[in-house]
């Protein structure tokens, strides 16, 4: 927002608190109406210089005195207030016009919707794994105070349920999309129009329940994460299989620890495609314990966990991996 609430708050309670003892003095020390009080102190905070109402006492016009002053500080507390916004807004025009043209550049991207909880968490992964993101959060104030944190971040400050955002934030040429609002409707909305936009587009939504978990799917979601469920399973997993628990809590994607469950994508160029897994000895070249492999087309739901040693890799394919954040960007090197 270019005026700052808090201090519009500020301003404007010291404006009428200034007004009230005012009107309550020249009530007071001359006895006058509530009205002439009232409107001996508005003339004299504003400085119109106006005549005085009626003729002052010694006491009066020192009181007086103390009114304009108070008066003449509100109206320079008013326009500092006007300049520092007129200020923000060139700065923050200045901002609009260098987050554009990066926005123009980037390409296979993500782009977020939200910076809620999940939403940061979401981008605080991304930008772990290297990966280029665009953030939309419709709260002007929130999201100003993030690009003051994170100014690497790029941050679109505009309503992800407008086909605009969207657009401006490069959804054409983004690689996925990831939809954490707080309202099931504007998930909804945003997974339509982004489907529409860009129909090859990988995107995933949050939902509350069952019913908007189908609703995201028709609407063009490629996956739906609810998180009420995703928590109740893992707290049931917690108590009636401890053990498995543990391994996928000590696998899962956090910064406390470094080994992890991830991917590396066999290049157009790899020297291992059309080789077998053992012949690319990628345990003994990287240390790393392959899981699965994802084969490259149509099928892309089709993963063969454990892979026989004699499994083929082909351009394309994902290596599921566990291991180290070092180990696995050695095995990226190696299959690019």
């Amino acid at each position: 927002m270019i005026f700052r609430r808090s201090q519009v708050i500020i301003v404007l309670v010291f404006i009428v608190v200034l007004n009230a003892v005012g009107a309550a003095g020249y009530r007071w020390i001359e006895g006058w109406s509530w009205d002439d009080a009232l409107y001996m102190t508005v003339i004299t905070t504003t400085a119109v210089g106006f005549h005085e109402v009626h003729p002052l006492t010694s006491a009066g016009r020192t009181w007086t005195t103390f009114v304009l002053g108070g008066g003449l500080i509100g109206l320079g507390m008013w326009f500092a207030l006007v300049t520092a916004a007129m200020v923000r807004m060139d700065l923050g025009n200045n901002e609009k016009r260098k987050t554009m043209k990066r926005l123009k550049r980037i390409r296979d991207h993500v782009i977020v919707c939200g910076a809620g909880r999940m939403g940061l968490q979401i981008v605080r992964e991304l930008d772990h794994a290297g990966q280029e993101f665009v953030l939309i959060e419709r709260d002007e104030d929130a999201a100003e105070s993030l690009q003051k944190a994170t100014p690497q971040v790029l941050i679109l400050a505009d309503d992800a349920t407008k086909d605009r955002a969207l657009v401006e934030a490069g959804v054409e040429r983004a690689k996925g999309l990831v939809t954490c609002l707080s309202d099931d409707a504007d998930n909804l909305y945003v997974c339509l129009t982004a489907h529409h936009l860009n129909p090859d587009l990988t995107v995933i939504a949050r939902a509350e329940g069952k019913p908007a978990i189908d609703k995201m799917y028709r609407a063009g979601a490629t996956h739906v994460v609810s998180p009420n469920v995703t928590g109740a399973i893992w707290v049931a997993s917690v108590l009636v299989r401890p053990s498995v628990a543990a391994l996928l809590n000590v696998t899962a994607p956090s910064h406390d620890v470094s080994r992890r469950i991830d991917h590396a994508t066999v290049g157009p160029q790899c020297a291992l495609a059309g080789k077998t897994l053992d012949e690319a000895r990628i345990p003994d070249v990287t240390g790393l314990v392959v899981i699965a492999i994802r084969k490259d087309g149509h099928g892309h739901d089709e993963v063969d966990f454990n892979p026989d040693a004699a499994t083929e890799l082909g351009v394309g394919d994902d290596v599921i991996v566990l291991g180290e954040n070092e180990q696995v960007r050695k095995l990226r090197a190696y299959l690019s």
